[in-house]
């Protein structure tokens, strides 16, 4: 009776969420398969996987040898996806190996249908969009027709991560919005309601849809409060926090999350650190602190975290110009689909931009305003207008340019991002000043220059002091270095060698001065930055 009695109260700590307590009391006393199999998901979620391993494999084969085939095959698949889960590739597949052995002697059963939730999730990974969706699919109505809660969310998270890889936006967030309901209302085990909340989270990045990261975080959040033993979700709810916080201004309270989200997920060795450094690195870079940002972002790529477009754009904070367009070029070579390259776009256009390619910034622009004309998501659309106002304003048309960075500011501000705001105050305020307005110009980059400095933006605030010239003809910085080299004497060649650039690019550069002074020649060049007083 005293073995009942401890028996029956971890299953009450299970009940509970209290999975610490669960796993003390019934990885001790389990005997039976279900409390063998409650005793492995408290070992999983408390992170002690080899445990759970161990305890769910005990379970199998409990389950055997009572002939419960049909329970031995779901718990045998669960042994093999949480192992591929965790990138034990080889003893995953062997589990899943001996799941099919099973399910061909059962025929349909919730095994069954899980096991076609890994070959769907290769087609997702390898970019066969449409084998993904029409195996997730047949998942959903397998699980509709066995009544099990798992394969259908499973199923219908696959399909709505799917569907908007596929540019199906709208039938997508809707898939995803259905598992939100089924997991908040606890119609799922626990392992599948931190992989939704984690993967739907995931699905909302990659669409820029910032209003449901926000929300849905904030639920992850709640969810895992309630549990304070729970280990995995735990750190990449932090990493989630520490995005939404950056965004929103927050950037000491991110920093505070992203830290913790690192020493959290480095006791349990998980892949997600890569997330959580790639966030530091970009909180570092944002406030100058560029040793620390190159740690991290070198950390974040050892964990399988590409570090870009955060690394290119350090690299042009730091003034090497061609390592960052070399950068974000390979970055842009490997991005496979829309929406990764979108991710990469607005950075390609300010290095672009800065290296004095105006062709190459166009083209990026216009990409990206094809993708938020597809996927309709209001950060991708403030990005897209504030590449073609800067394109624009480079272009020598700063008239034309405001209409699209007022619109880019607007969407900012009701994003409630701030730094991006900021930054796009300052392009109005240069264009602006092109034209001659400078009670505009003087407006606009005195807000930008208060936000800045309450965020700490050391960069940005040093990228603004001295302030552009109004007679400096429209030239950007880079340029103004090329005519002052010029005014020196110096070849192509030696400006080349001088800034670390090709030879070509420093061509361009010269191209570019000479339109927009609407000059023909160095010598006149170097009349002009004498007359202007730009040497």
């Amino acid at each position: 009776m005293a073995e009942q009695g401890e028996i029956g109260r971890g299953r009450e700590a299970f009940l509970q969420r209290r999975w610490r307590e669960a796993h003390e009391i019934l990885s001790i006393q389990a005997v039976e398969p279900d409390d063998l199999e409650r005793a492995a998901t408290a070992a999983a979620l408390i992170g002690k996987h080899s445990e759970s391993f161990d305890l769910r494999a005990r379970a199998f084969h409990a389950r055997m040898d009572q002939g419960d085939t049909e329970r031995a095959a779901l718990t045998a698949f669960w042994l093999g996806f949480q192992s591929m889960h965790r990138g034990e590739v080889s003893r995953g597949a062997g589990w899943l190996g001996r799941t099919a052995e099973l399910v061909e002697t059962i025929g349909e059963c919730p095994a069954a249908g899980l096991m076609m939730i890994p070959g769907a999730l290769r087609y997702m990974d390898g970019g066969d969009y449409p084998a993904a969706n029409a195996m997730f699919a047949e998942a959903i109505a397998a699980g509709d027709r066995l009544g099990d809660r798992d394969l259908m969310t499973l199923g219908r998270l696959g399909r709505g991560q799917t569907l908007t890889r596929m540019g199906q936006i709208e039938a997508g967030v809707a898939l995803l919005d259905e598992v939100i309901v089924a997991v908040t209302a606890h119609e799922v085990s626990p392992i599948v309601v931190g992989i939704a909340y984690c993967a739907s989270i995931e699905a909302c990045q990659e669409i820029f849809d910032v209003a449901r990261m926000h929300e849905w975080t904030s639920v992850l959040n709640n969810w895992c409060s309630t549990q304070p033993d729970l280990v995995p979700f735990q750190g990449q709810c932090l990493v989630y926090r520490a995005e939404v916080m950056q965004l929103r201004g927050a950037w000491a309270d991110a920093m505070v999350e992203a830290r913790r989200a690192r020493e959290w997920l480095a006791d349990i060795k998980d892949a997600a650190q890569g997330m959580a450094l790639y966030a530091l690195g970009e909180l570092h870079r944002l406030r100058g602190e560029f040793d620390e940002a190159e740690a991290a972002y070198r950390e974040a790529n050892k964990w399988g975290r590409t570090p870009q477009p955060g690394l290119a754009l350090l690299r042009l904070a730091q003034g090497k110009i061609g390592a960052a367009r070399s950068t974000i070029s390979a970055a842009m070579d490997e991005a496979r689909g829309a929406i990764m390259r979108a991710r990469l776009l607005p950075a390609h256009v300010e290095i672009a931009l800065e290296d004095g390619d105006l062709q190459a910034a166009r083209e990026a622009t216009d990409e990206l305003a094809a993708t938020a004309t597809r996927l309709d998501a209001s950060p991708l659309h403030a990005m897209a207008d504030r590449a073609m106002g800067s394109v624009l304003a480079a272009g020598g048309a700063p008239g034309e340019a405001i209409p699209f960075l007022r619109r880019a500011l607007t969407r900012w501000l009701s994003l409630e991002a701030p730094y991006e705001a900021a930054r796009t105050q300052v392009l109005l305020a240069q264009a602006y000043r092109t034209l001659d307005d400078e009670d505009s110009a003087t407006f606009e980059m005195a807000t930008a220059r208060a936000t800045l400095e309450d965020l700490g933006a050391t960069p940005d605030l040093a990228a603004m002091a001295p302030e552009p010239r109004k007679d400096a003809g429209g030239l950007t910085a880079r340029e103004i270095e090329v005519l002052r080299l010029i005014c020196s004497g110096r070849t192509n060649r030696a400006i080349a060698q001088e800034l670390v650039i090709s030879e070509k690019t420093v061509a361009r550069h010269v191209s570019n001065i000479f339109t927009k002074l609407g000059l023909s020649s160095r010598a006149a060049a170097t009349a002009y930055a004498y007359e202007h007083d730009l040497v």
